[in-house]
C-alpha cells in the first residue's frame, strides 16, 4: 500500500488570529495582551518554530523548553505559551517576549491543536493496557476494513490501514495527532483505533480527541523509569477513562485481568456503559472453549445469548483476548455481532506480535514477539510452550536506560519457562550492554551469553532441531537497534530470513 506523508503545518496555509483560537478559555497572564497577532502553526520544539508560530515552551523531564524561547523569538515566533516557571526563566533572559501564562502547557497545547485543525474522524476508539494494545488496534482496523468502511490504526507501528506513514511515538503529540485526523478526514476515513500509552495520556496528548469507546487490556509492571510506582502506572491509563473518554460512552475491558475491577468501576463512575471480555463466567463477550492446533486456535464464544465456533489464525491464548476486545469495541459502534463473528477467522497477524517469520527444516518453527515486559514475555513462552513438540528456545536481551527492576525478572521467567536460552543485546542506548546482561543473567544462570544480536540469532537457529520452536523476543517489528546515540539497521524478521538461507546454502 502506498505510504503517504503527515501534512505540514505550511501547508494548511492557516493564518487566524490569537483571538480567534478559543484562548478565552484558558487561565492566562502576560504581556501577549498587547497585541493579537496572526497565526500560521503551532510547535513545542524551538526547532520547528516558523515566522507566525507559536511556541509552546513544555517543562520536560530533560529541562524547560523555555530555555529555547529566544531562539523560538529568533525563528519568527509570535507568543510564547508556558507555565509561571517558564515565564521567570524567559523573564530573566529578555523580558520585552511576548508570553502567554498558563497553569498547564502540556494540557493548553492540546486545547491549542484542537481548535487549530479542524475536524476528526467520526469513529475513534482509544486503547490502553500495558501488553496488546497495538493488535488490538491492528485486528479492530481490520474488521471495520472487511466490513467495508475505511480505516486506519494509529500507535506503534505508525498509522496503518486506508492511509498508512510513520510516526515517532506510539502517542503522538497533539500538534502531530491532530494533523493526522485532519489528514484523515481529507481522505474519508471515518474509522480509526488508536494506541494511548500511559505517557501520552500522563501528558495530555489525547486530551481533546472525541472517543465513542475506550479498551483496557491488561496492566503489568512497565515503564517504572518514567512512573513513580505501579500504582502511578495503572492511574496514568485510568486517565483514558476518568478524563479523555467523554462520559457516557462505552468502555471494552478484559475482564481477566486483577485490574479489571477498578477500571470498571472508574468506568461506571463517569456514566461509562462497560461491556467485559474474557473466560471469566460474568463475561458480556466470553471465551468458552478454546483448543489449540500447530498454526492457530478455535473458539468458543458466547455474546448475548448466541455461541458460535471460530478459528483464528493466530498463535496465544492472550491473542484471542485480543480479538474479542476488538470484536467488542466494532460491535460497540454498531456493527452486527454475528457479522463481526464470521470474519474473525480472516484475521491476519500483527507484524512483530507473535509473527511466524519461519521454518528450519520441516517442523522447528521461529517466531518474533515484542514482547519486552515480564508478563509479556511469560505470556508468548506460554502460548508457544502449547504448540512446542521439541524444546522451546528464546533469544532475547532488554532495554537501555529503561526499567532496570525487570531484567532480572525477565531472566527468572526465561530460566523457567525456556529449555535454551540467549542472552543478548537489545536496544542498550547509551548504558552499558554488558551490565544489561549481567542483571538478567543472574537470575537465569544456565543461560548462554551472546552480546551480538545477530550471533545470537543465528547460533540458535543452527542449534534447532526437529520439533523445536525458537522465540526470538523484544524488539518485534522493530528495524534499528539503538546503540549509543545511534540507531543501526537491524530487523530480527530479515536476519532469521538471511541465516536460514546461509545455513541451508551451508549443507548444499
Amino acid at each position: 500500500m502506498e505510504r503517504h506523508r503527515v501534512l505540514t503545518l505550511n501547508a494548511l496555509n492557516q493564518y487566524r488570529k490569537l483571538s480567534e483560537l478559543g484562548i478565552e478559555k484558558f487561565k492566562r497572564q502576560g504581556i501577549w495582551r498587547k497585541n493579537d497577532p496572526y497565526v500560521c502553526g503551532l510547535s513545542s520544539d524551538s526547532n520547528d518554530v516558523r515566522p507566525g508560530y507559536i511556541f509552546f515552551a513544555i517543562n520536560g523531564h530533560i529541562g524547560h523548553g523555555a530555555n529555547f524561547a529566544i531562539d523560538a523569538i529568533d525563528r519568527g515566533a509570535v507568543l510564547i505559551v508556558t507555565d509561571g516557571e517558564g515565564a521567570r526563566i524567559i523573564s530573566r533572559a529578555n523580558d520585552k517576549i511576548p508570553v502567554m501564562i498558563v497553569l498547564n502547557t502540556r494540557k493548553n497545547l492540546a486545547e491549542f491543536a484542537t481548535n487549530w485543525y479542524d475536524g476528526q474522524p467520526k469513529n475513534q476508539i482509544a486503547v490502553t493496557g500495558t501488553n496488546g494494545k497495538t493488535s488490538v488496534c491492528h485486528f479492530t482496523q481490520q474488521l471495520w476494513q472487511m466490513l467495508g468502511f475505511r480505516s486506519t490504526s494509529i500507535g506503534t507501528l505508525g498509522v496503518m490501514g486506508s492511509l498508512e506513514f510513520e510516526l515517532k511515538n506510539t502517542t503522538p503529540d497533539p500538534i502531530v495527532l491532530h494533523q493526522i485526523l485532519r489528514n484523515l478526514v481529507m481522505n474519508d476515513i471515518d474509522y480509526v483505533s488508536m494506541e494511548a500509552s500511559s505517557h501520552g495520556l500522563e501528558q495530555f496528548r489525547l486530551d481533546g480527541v472525541s472517543f465513542k469507546a475506550a479498551a483496557f487490556t491488561n496492566l503489568s509492571r512497565d515503564h517504572l523509569d518514567y512512573h513513580l510506582d505501579e500504582d502511578d502506572y495503572l492511574a496514568s491509563k485510568c486517565l483514558l477513562f476518568d478524563r479523555v473518554l467523554s462520559p457516557g460512552n462505552i468502555v471494552v475491558l478484559n475482564l481477566d485481568d486483577p485490574c479489571a475491577q477498578l477500571v470498571k468501576l472508574v468506568s461506571e463512575n463517569n456514566g461509562h456503559k462497560v461491556i467485559t471480555v474474557g473466560v471469566h463466567d460474568s463475561a458480556n463477550l466470553k471465551i468458552c472453549d478454546q483448543r489449540y492446533d500447530s498454526d492457530g486456535q478455535t473458539l468458543k464464544i458466547s455474546y448475548q445469548g448466541f455461541s458460535q465456533i471460530v478459528r483464528i489464525p493466530l498463535i496465544g491464548n492472550f491473542q484471542a483476548t485480543n480479538v474479542l476486545i476488538s470484536a467488542a469495541l466494532v460491535i460497540a459502534l454498531g456493527a452486527s455481532y454475528k457479522k463481526v463473528f464470521d470474519l474473525l477467522p480472516s484475521l491476519q497477524p500483527v507484524p512483530g506480535r507473535m509473527e511466524f517469520v519461519g521454518t528450519k527444516q520441516v517442523s522447528a518453527k521461529i517466531f518474533v514477539d515484542y514482547a519486552h515486559t515480564p508478563d509479556a514475555l511469560f505470556g508468548a513462552l506460554r502460548a508457544l510452550r502449547y504448540h512446542t513438540i521439541g524444546r522451546l528456545l528464546l533469544v532475547f536481551g532488554a532495554g537501555g536506560e529503561r526499567d532496570i527492576g525487570k531484567r532480572p525478572l525477565m531472566g527468572k521467567i526465561a530460566f523457567k519457562h525456556a529449555d535454551k536460552i540467549f542472552i543478548t543485546d537489545d536496544n542498550p542506548r547509551n548504558e552499558d550492554p554488558e551490565k544489561i546482561r549481567k542483571e538478567i543473567l543472574q537470575d537465569c544462570p544456565s543461560a548462554l551469553e551472546i552480546p551480538d544480536r545477530a550471533e545470537a540469532i543465528l547460533t540458535a537457529i543452527d542449534r534447532m532441531q526437529e520439533g523445536d520452536i525458537l522465540l526470538i523476543a523484544g524488539k518485534g517489528h522493530e528495524t534499528g537497534q539503538i546503540i549509543g546515540d545511534d540507531t543501526l539497521p537491524f530487523n530480527d524478521k530479515e536476519f532469521v530470513s538471511m541465516s536460514l538461507g546461509a545455513l541451508q546454502g551451508s549443507k548444499v
